[in-house]
């Protein structure tokens, strides 16, 4: 071959061979390591040109002799030693500036014919950019390592299809109960518990796929504390992929929402007791959302109106709601939502069985408030007191008849009782008079009682009526104020200031003065005086009348105004009256365009007040 070379080979082919070989090549000759010849690809991997050929290596690069190329250059040159580099780190000026390259390379010695090493052959390869790439990618590795291992969510790497688990963060090995002497197992072998359940068979047909998956509250099976338990996650598999397109790893995240399942199943589990119950009661039973919007009734509604459950229950109620009254419950409906105050109210709804006839019904409802103290949701019936109005309708009307054919025998007792009393002064008969006055006294009650009945039932039926007129509001006051003292041992002060005329119903607000301070009378019988007062306020005239008796709990005092309210209590019996008389005196007021309200603290007494225009603006118009 040698031969061959030397005859058909001459040395000006080899040098052309050499300067177009595809790889980077030089030949260094003597100790001192002469660059014989160097091809172009090798001059630009050093940044230099041909000026450098016949000069010493270390004189051309002089800044790599300080790398460790010596003692290479040497051992290649001195003892015939091979050099092998892969991807090695030399640092080269070009173009003025010291720049870091990767090379593969080989140094082998030249030898002369008598085999004796007269210089080194170098061939290289620059690697820079595979090396920077691999490093990106390496590093790009790391990053994400670290971003699963300090995710915020159970996560992990399973990689071929065999499922081997490269990377579980702290996270997801607590999710499984494990430790990290799973990493590196496949994961069937990891978590032998998941035989029989659909995640292996899932993950391995990603890798065929390619398809993500993704399931929200699954359930799942796993191995904790020694025990098999039952848990639930939302989690996600998506596949990584390689620049082919090929599935090489998949990704898990997974989020436990254990504790959210069990909480919504157990709240469900109550919904259904609460609808077993609710469907089992007379009432209709229904419930509102926050803000108001109804989205519940119990079987007993439909089964009364005969509607399809699939509507908005909102829908049905609009349709059998008497519609004169339906704007006045949406308003107080709509106050109560604004305010969380409870909502209480009677109105109609339509007979199904008659559609021109109307039921009354009582419509209730209470806020529930979570944990934040806002208002949850709203719980409420509908109670059918149909019958409990026609009863007490014929209550009143017996009530107003009555009161109305007592007024009658009454009248006539109470003269036969002063022609009595008369007669028996006038015979000297001083002690039985004293007697038929008590009776005169006894039939004045009577009467004022039967009055009060007559008035409840006038006000039932919408026929009070007020019979307003300018009167003079100071006079009214005080002439009260003197009738209730003549019969009352207590001292009633009379604080007034300069009220003037007003226009309302004389008579009806002297029943109101009357029946407030009265009242201050029956209820301090301990005490021995009671005050009343007056006030003008803007137009607004207020008159209070306080005592020093029981006073009020603060829980009845909304109470005292309503039909039929006495006080409770250990002293109940001796307060005698029908629990009328407030009431009356709230209707009056009410329907004179005022006000009436207490000011009470128990054992310390009670301040009545009320408090009515004293010019109605209409009558300003007119």
């Amino acid at each position: 071959m040698k031969s061959f070379l030397k005859q058909n080979v001459s040395p000006e082919s080899l040098i052309t061979l050499f300067s177009q070989a595809p790889v980077a090549m030089c030949l260094l000759i003597g100790k001192d390591f002469i660059i014989q010849n160097a091809n172009p690809q090798i001059l630009e991997l050093w940044g230099r040109d041909s000026s450098v050929l016949g000069k010493p290596l270390f004189e051309a690069l002089p800044e790599v002799k300080s790398q460790g190329f010596v003692e290479i250059f040497d051992n290649v040159y001195k003892k015939g030693e091979i050099f092998n580099g892969s991807k090695l780190s030399i640092f080269l000026e070009k173009f003025g500036n010291l720049e870091e390259h990767f090379f593969d390379f080989i140094y082998s010695p030249v030898y002369n014919d008598e085999k004796k090493i007269i210089g080194v052959s170098v061939v290289a390869t620059e690697v820079t950019d595979q090396v920077i790439s691999e490093r990106k990618l390496k590093e790009s590795e790391y990053r994400f390592e670290d971003l699963i291992r300090n995710s915020d969510y159970s996560t992990a790497i399973y990689r071929t299809d065999e499922l081997y688990v490269e990377l579980a963060n702290d996270l997801m090995l607590k999710t499984w109960g494990k430790d990290s002497s799973v990493i590196g197992l496949k994961l069937e072998d990891a978590l032998p518990e998941l035989e029989g359940q659909p995640f292996i068979g899932i993950l391995k047909d990603i890798f065929k796929t390619g398809k993500p998956y993704t399931a929200t509250e699954d359930r799942v099976n796993l191995v904790v504390d020694g025990k098999l338990q039952t848990y639930y996650f939302n989690f996600s598999y998506k596949p990584l992929k390689n620049a082919n397109g090929e599935v090489y790893a998949i990704h898990n995240m997974a989020v436990d929402v254990t504790d959210l399942v069990i909480a919504r199943k157990e709240i469900q589990k109550r919904e259904e007791k609460f609808r077993d119950l609710a469907d089992s009661m007379p009432q209709f039973v229904w419930t509102c959302d926050q803000y108001g919007e109804m989205n519940y009734m119990n079987d007993n509604w439909y089964r009364f109106t005969g509607f399809d459950k699939n509507e908005k229950p909102s829908e049905g109620f609009k349709r059998v709601i008497n519609p004169e009254v339906h704007a006045k419950v949406e308003d107080v409906w709509a106050e109560s939502v604004k305010t969380g105050k409870p909502f209480e109210m009677e109105y109609q709804f339509k007979d199904p069985n008659n559609p021109d006839v109307y039921r009354w019904f009582l419509g209730r409802a209470v806020p529930t408030f979570d944990d934040n103290g806002e208002v949850s949701q709203w719980i409420g019936t509908f109670t059918d007191i149909d019958d409990f109005k026609q009863l007490q309708t014929q209550k009143d009307n017996f009530l107003g008849i009555a009161s109305h054919e007592l007024k009658t025998p009454l009248t006539s007792l109470k003269i036969y009782t002063q022609f009595i009393e008369k007669n028996l002064i006038k015979q000297n008969d001083l002690k039985n008079a004293k007697v038929a006055k008590k009776m005169d006294d006894q039939i004045d009650l009577l009467t004022v009682l039967i009055s009060d009945l007559l008035d409840v039932t006038k006000i039932q039926n919408g026929k009070i009526q007020l019979n307003e007129s300018e009167f003079d509001f100071d006079k009214l006051a005080e002439e009260t104020v003197a009738e209730q003292q003549m019969n009352s041992r207590h001292k009633i002060t009379l604080n007034t200031s300069h009220i003037g005329k007003i226009y309302a119903d004389r008579h009806r607000i002297y029943q109101v003065m009357s029946n407030l301070i009265s009242n201050a009378i029956k209820y301090s019988p301990d005490a021995d005086e009671v005050v009343v007062s007056t006030e003008l306020k803007d137009n607004t005239v207020e008159f209070s009348v306080k005592d020093f008796g029981i006073g009020i709990p603060a829980d009845k005092q909304k109470k005292v105004f309503e039909q039929y309210y006495r006080v409770s209590g250990s002293k109940e019996h001796t307060f005698p009256g029908l629990g009328l008389g407030l009431y009356i005196s709230s209707e009056i007021i009410k329907r004179s365009g005022g006000r009436i309200f207490v000011l009470s603290e128990e054992g310390k007494g009670s301040n009545f007040c009320f408090q009515v225009p004293k010019v109605k603006t209409y009558i300003k118009n007119a």
